[in-house]
C-alpha cells in the first residue's frame, strides 16, 4: 500500500517563514487570463452571433458540442496564442479553458478535440461565411453609443506567413515567403475593427478591393443610412475601380497613387519649385503639396460626372512632391 503526503515537508525556512510544497491543488492552468477574455466575449456575444449564421444539420441526439461552444473555444484559444486546432487536443482538459467555456474545471465535460474543430471549420459555405463577416460589421456599428455623423475607415492588407500547404497560400515576393494576404479595415478614430478578410497571398486587384468595399459600405449604411464615410488607403487601393465606387457612393477618400508618367508631368512645376527652394534654403529635403481638378466617372468631361458630396464642384486630387539629393 502506497502512502501519499499532501505536502513536501522538511524545506528550509526563508526569512523566518516556513515553506510548504503542496500537491493537492488539482489540475492547474497557466492561462488564467482566458477568464477575462471570457467576460469580453460574453459581453459582445461573438460566438453566439457567428453561430447563428451556421445551420446545424447534425443529429441532435448525437450532438455533444454545439457550434457556439466550438467557435468560442477556438476563438479563445487563438486569442491566447494557440493558433493550431490540434492545440485543443491538450487544452480540452485545461481547467481554465473549461471554465471559460462554461464548464466546471474538474467535473465538467472536456472540450472538443481537433477533428471536431476541423469539421467545424470546413462546414460553412462561402455564403454563410459572408453572412458572418457582415454580422461582424453589425457588431462594429452596435458598439457605438450613438450614430456618428462621419467615420474614417483605414484599409490595408498584410502578409500572414504560412508553414505548410494551406489553401490560398501563395509565394509573395514582397514578403519573401508563402503567405496569406488578408484585408483589414479599421475605424481610424477608435481603432475598432470593421472587417478582416482572409484571402490569397497576393496583392488585391482594383476590382477585388472595390467588391469588398461595396459590401462594407452597404452594410454600414444599412445600420447608419446618413453617415458620411471617408476611406484612407495605400497606393494599390488608388485604382479606377475603387475611386469610381467611392464616388458613386458619395464617399470621400484619401488614397496614395503609384507614380506614372502623367503624374510626373503634372507635378513637374511643383517639383522644380521644390528643387529651387531646397537649393536656396540649404535644407536636405523640401516637400511641397498642391491640388488639381481631375475628371471623374465614366462620363467625365461632358458635364455629367457625379458631384462631390456637399459641393457642386468636382473633387480635387492632392499631389505631394519632394526634392532631395540623389
Amino acid at each position: 500500500m502506497k502512502e501519499h503526503s499532501p505536502y513536501l515537508s522538511g524545506l528550509s525556512p526563508v526569512g523566518g517563514k516556513e515553506l510548504h510544497a503542496r500537491f493537492d491543488g488539482g489540475r492547474l492552468s497557466s492561462d488564467g487570463g482566458i477568464l477575462v477574455l471570457r467576460e469580453i466575449e460574453g459581453d459582445l456575444g461573438l460566438a453566439d452571433r457567428l453561430a447563428s449564421h451556421l445551420p446545424d444539420f447534425r443529429d441532435p441526439a448525437s450532438v455533444v458540442h454545439g457550434y457556439d461552444d466550438m467557435i468560442r473555444a477556438r476563438m479563445l484559444a487563438i486569442a491566447c496564442g494557440y493558433e493550431d486546432c490540434d492545440d485543443l487536443d491538450t487544452l480540452r482538459f485545461d481547467p481554465a479553458f473549461k471554465l471559460a467555456c462554461g464548464r466546471l474545471s474538474e467535473t465538467g465535460r472536456d472540450l472538443m478535440s481537433q477533428p471536431t474543430l476541423s469539421r467545424l471549420e470546413n462546414a460553412p459555405t462561402w455564403r454563410q461565411l459572408a453572412r458572418m463577416g457582415l454580422a461582424m460589421i453589425d457588431l462594429f456599428c452596435d458598439s457605438f453609443p450613438r450614430v456618428p455623423d462621419h467615420i474614417t475607415l483605414d484599409i490595408d492588407d498584410t502578409g500572414d506567413a504560412v508553414h505548410g500547404g494551406q489553401q490560398l497560400a501563395l509565394f509573395n515576393g514582397h514578403y519573401d515567403g508563402h503567405c496569406f494576404q488578408p484585408i483589414h479595415i479599421y475605424d481610424a478614430a477608435t481603432g475598432k475593427p470593421v472587417l478582416s478578410l482572409l484571402r490569397p497571398g497576393k496583392r488585391p486587384s482594383g476590382k477585388e478591393a472595390a467588391t469588398v468595399l461595396r459590401h462594407v459600405i452597404a452594410r454600414i449604411r444599412r445600420n447608419w443610412p446618413r453617415v458620411h464615410i471617408t476611406l484612407r488607403g495605400d497606393g494599390h487601393y488608388g485604382t479606377p475601380e475603387v475611386m469610381d465606387l467611392l464616388e458613386s457612393q458619395e464617399c470621400t477618400y484619401i488614397l496614395g497613387l503609384p507614380g506614372n508618367a502623367r503624374l510626373v508631368e503634372i507635378a513637374r512645376p511643383w517639383g522644380e519649385d521644390a528643387a529651387v527652394r531646397r537649393a536656396t534654403s540649404g535644407k536636405d529635403k523640401i516637400k511641397s503639396a498642391a491640388s488639381f481638378k481631375r475628371p471623374i466617372g465614366p462620363k467625365a468631361g461632358n458635364g455629367n460626372a457625379p458631384s462631390w458630396p456637399g459641393s457642386k464642384q468636382r473633387p480635387k486630387a492632392l499631389i505631394s512632391v519632394s526634392s532631395s539629393p540623389i
